[in-house]
């Protein structure tokens, strides 16, 4: 949809794009051309290297990014000069797979930036408004995780000069229909520098829709492109264009946040979002098209869905976001949700202190598993009065002149259930629901109100508890717990396409040189040695599909002397 060839062929065919013209396109789908522009339309620019420069005069850090596309694809943080070529190599073949274009942008790299853009609109009449803007610097490796409007902390003459600045650029070459207008604010020095612009509507326009009142209404953006499409004016000018309160959007992808962000495939056993709910005060939004059993692969983008959340106030917006992410809860496939409820919750979030690179600077701690765990006892327990005569061995919990016996319940753990207590933590349950073959438990544990949902198959139990995915093993004493030999197999950590091969069988490698590179879900990961020694396998080959756990190279350890 941003590919000026394909705009000019639905043109010649008589068919309408829903966005701008191929013309339009060609000069700002592209970050290259679309900098020109802005330094002619007196737009502020970050400071740019020539691609010809020699890597030993670039001031590091800079920023090595493709000039086609965007979404964070085709972008490396390059720190060193010894760090250059590698660091251009992948991004120009990450630019490649995803947008077919490996023209490169070098530009300084802004340690600590906050994620400003500007949503803009234009019709066939010369009319362009901007509709406000939006923070989106919650964001790891330029993947945007959260979004916000409007931005909490830019100051009035900072957004007085990226509106005026995305409205210049729109001006500057007649633009229509929806456009996102990006700019980089640098927390240090307080500059604004422009970014790039994407020639369409992006996934975190609800947060606009959802603050922005035109004559004291809300707003359907896919409405609005609609009819600029057929050829309507907008219907308002500026000055009609208003914010009301304050908007969240958190994206739940299929990875493993807290197990180095990999992305995640599998089906879907059962999914449950928060419930819309629409007050004066408080609006809860949920952007999916996840369906019980659907299979998640890694063919394509991880977004799995949005949930969206306003208030009057940004803490009120935060407060209903954190309750609605504990009842989003999706069984069979590990998501970020229990990570970006993290997030939400955390100070510093909460304190709008979370800049572009917080999240590459900083390890957000996994929530405890001990609560889970509490809870899947408490879900696997018997309740009181359930018949026991199916299993005859089974203690029936009566002891004469005494306390009732505890009920062991197998987790990863034995865990002792008493009547209001497990294990060491006093307990109230409040209810427990069955609901397609898991059980939903509501319960009070050392005074803090949980709620779960825990389905057991065979020796494994999975608990969803505030957004997070916990998996416990039953003990089988029929398994072989003999010990793994620790060996220099690397194996592929998700399921993806082989992208380079670096090594040959014979090669000698040093320790944490890259042996190559796989993909999946538009993430790229370099595979490294574990050690030196010698390459005495090489299964990997570029252009494979390989399964996760699939052995793609063999060292072996140099010995000691």
């Amino acid at each position: 949809s941003e590919r000026a060839a394909f705009a000019r062929a639905l043109f010649e065919a008589g068919l309408t794009l829903v966005g701008p013209s191929a013309e339009v396109m060609e000069q700002m789908g592209k970050k290259d051309a679309a900098r020109e522009i802005a330094i002619a339309a007196g737009v502020p620019v970050v400071p740019a290297y020539s691609l010809d420069a020699d890597p030993d005069g670039l001031a590091y850090p800079v920023l090595v990014k493709a000039a086609a596309g965007g979404g964070g694809k085709g972008m490396r943080i390059v720190r060193t000069q010894q760090e250059y070529a590698e660091g251009r190599a992948a991004a120009a073949r990450e630019a490649t797979t995803a947008f077919g274009d490996d023209t490169l942008l070098i530009e300084k790299y802004v340690e600590r930036g906050r994620h400003i853009e500007v949503q803009v609109f234009g019709d066939s009449y010369g009319n362009v408004v901007h509709l406000f803007e939006r923070d989106c610097s919650t964001q790891r490796r330029h993947q945007k995780v959260l979004e916000e409007a409007p931005a909490p902390t830019i100051t009035a003459a900072q957004r007085a000069l990226v509106t005026s600045s995305a409205l210049a650029l729109a001006g500057q070459v007649g633009y229509t229909n929806a456009g996102t207008v990006e700019f980089l604010l640098d927390v240090d020095s307080g500059e604004v520098y422009f970014l790039e612009m994407n020639t369409r509507l992006q996934v975190e326009h609800p947060v606009t829709e959802e603050i922005i009142r035109i004559r004291g209404e809300r707003v359907d953006l896919v409405e609005i492109q609609l009819r600029v499409a057929t050829g309507e004016p907008l219907g308002f000018t500026q000055d009609d264009v208003a914010v009301e309160g304050h908007a969240i959007e958190a994206r739940i992808y299929a990875e493993d946040s807290f197990g180095g962000f990999l992305p995640q495939a599998g089906r879907v056993t059962t999914s449950t979002w928060p419930h819309q709910l629409e007050t004066d005060d408080l609006r809860v939004r949920v952007d999916h098209a996840l369906f019980d059993g659907q299979e998640v692969s890694t063919s394509y983008d991880p977004m799995l869905g949005k949930v969206i959340t306003w208030g009057r106030t940004r803490e009120d917006a935060r407060a209903v976001m954190i309750q609605a992410l504990d009842f989003t809860q999706i069984q069979g496939l590990t998501t970020n949700t229990g990570f970006v409820r993290t997030l939400v919750a955390g100070e510093e979030f909460r304190d709008a202190a979370i800049d572009t690179a917080w999240l590459d600077r900083h390890e957000v701690p996994a929530p405890s598993a001990e609560t889970p765990r509490t809870l899947a006892a408490l879900a696997l327990a018997p309740s009181a009065g359930e018949a026991w005569s199916a299993d005859p061995w089974c203690a029936d919990g009566f002891r004469l002149g005494g306390e009732s016996a505890p009920t062991l319940v197998e987790v990863d753990e034995l865990v002792a259930v008493r009547p209001g207590r497990v294990g060491d933590h006093a307990v109230v349950v409040h209810g427990r629901m069955p609901k397609h073959g898991a059980q939903h438990i509501h319960a009070e544990v050392d005074g803090e109100e949980h709620g779960a949902v825990v389905n057991q198959a065979g020796h494994t139990i999975e608990v969803i508890h505030r957004g997070q995915r916990h998996l416990f093993e039953r003990p089988d004493p029929f398994a072989d717990h003999g010990p793994v030999a620790g060996d220099g197999t690397i194996r592929a950590p998700m399921p993806g396409t082989v992208l380079a091969v670096n090594v040959e069988a014979g090669q000698h490698v040093v320790e944490g040189e890259t042996l190559g590179a796989m993909e999946a879900m538009k993430m790229e990961l370099s595979l490294k040695a574990p050690f030196a020694g010698t390459l005495i396998e090489v299964t990997a080959s570029v252009g494979h599909q390989v399964t996760l756990g699939a052995a793609l190279f063999v060292v072996e350890a140099d010995l000691d002397v």
